[in-house]
């Protein structure tokens, strides 16, 4: 058995998980059951256009708004989209000059950061 304390919210929880075959099973401090999972495999990553130059999230957010297009140019600092963080509006630009080779997302979709958003070709 393992203790955690993990924070959701802003609200902090001390738990306990054991580990049992292929799953494990946590409770609270009230040593009610709060999560019963089965191993899953993980996800395979999305696979992304062929432009040369990756435009990547520096930050977890929300895709709200796509402002240019595939083979759509691009100068350095153009904004290619906008990414919602923390409720704010944060503009993802362009690193180079080039062409929009592809956008890997779309409008509400949630990323991770270090996920590819785009592609250009220089």
């Amino acid at each position: 058995m393992k203790n955690y304390t993990i924070t959701v919210n802003g609200n902090v929880y001390d738990v306990t998980v054991e580990e049992k075959g292929e799953g494990a099973v946590a409770s609270n401090s009230s040593n009610r059951p709060v999560v019963k999972q089965s191993a899953a495999p993980k996800a395979t990553p999305k696979a992304v256009g062929a432009g040369s130059v990756k435009i990547d999230a520096k930050a977890a957010g929300k895709v709200f708004k796509i402002e240019k297009n595939v083979s759509d140019a691009v100068k350095a600092g153009d904004t290619v989209l906008v990414l919602e963080i923390m409720k704010m509006e944060t503009p993802v630009v362009a690193p180079c000059d080039g062409t929009v080779a592809s956008i890997d997302v779309k409008v509400g979709d949630q990323v991770e950061v270090g996920a590819v958003l785009a592609t250009l070709n220089e």
